[in-house]
């Protein structure tokens, strides 16, 4: 009875079947490690499917998501599968200059899916909302490590550095959502800044039970 959203990595035949053989659905995204099916996906005559869309305005960007779906084609080997879908991300940045301007910066992402429940079960809206479920996940878990503690440039790569690193950022993060509580911050990245200023705010967290 559940619905399981997952990335490009588990979009594979075999993970659609185990998920249909236990009465469940599927919405998997495919991408560039699926370069034939994405391909195919890309041809299909998009330009003449009804789409519905919707802006995002959070973590300071304005996010443009163009939804279109159209019955599973005959070619598609996924189990059950009974529709696709193309996600469009139009997403705006804008930046504040030293000389006072604005400068704005647009960058567009368009993504395929396939999804096991038919359209009219489960129409463009409701299969926007699945998305933007998933990715709001996604975006919690790995905007703060990407972006807030910049992970991917970090330099450690040797033995169990990496991992003591990862564990570390995730106790900064889970202390600082679960029993941080300080009205003048509010993200991940004011707390640290609000503790950089006053360390002792890092001790307590760690010391109090």
């Amino acid at each position: 009875g559940a619905v399981v959203t997952a990335d490009a990595l588990h979009t594979q035949t075999d993970t659609a079947q185990w998920i249909r053989d236990r009465g469940a659905d599927y919405l998997l995204t495919v991408k560039n490690n699926q370069p034939g099916l994405k391909a195919k996906l890309k041809a299909l005559p998009w330009k003449d499917v009804p789409a519905v869309s919707g802006v995002d305005t959070s973590h300071g960007r304005r996010v443009r998501r163009t939804i279109k779906a159209v019955a599973t084609p005959d070619w598609i080997e996924f189990p059950g599968a009974a529709q696709v879908l193309q996600v469009r991300r139009t997403r705006t940045t804008t930046k504040h200059q030293p000389d006072g301007s604005k400068k704005s910066k647009r960058t567009t992402e368009v993504v395929y899916l396939v999804c096991s429940i038919p359209p009219e079960q489960a129409p463009p809206e409701q299969v926007a909302a699945w998305i933007q479920g998933h990715w709001a996940i996604e975006n919690r878990l790995h905007w703060v490590r990407d972006v807030t503690y910049d992970e991917d440039r970090h330099q450690l790569r040797t033995g169990s550095g990496p991992q003591v690193m990862a564990t570390l950022r995730n106790l900064a993060i889970s202390l600082i959502r679960t029993i941080y509580d300080d009205p003048a911050t509010t993200s991940i990245a004011s707390a640290n800044r609000a503790m950089t200023r006053r360390p002792t705010k890092a001790i307590k967290l760690l010391t109090t039970p």
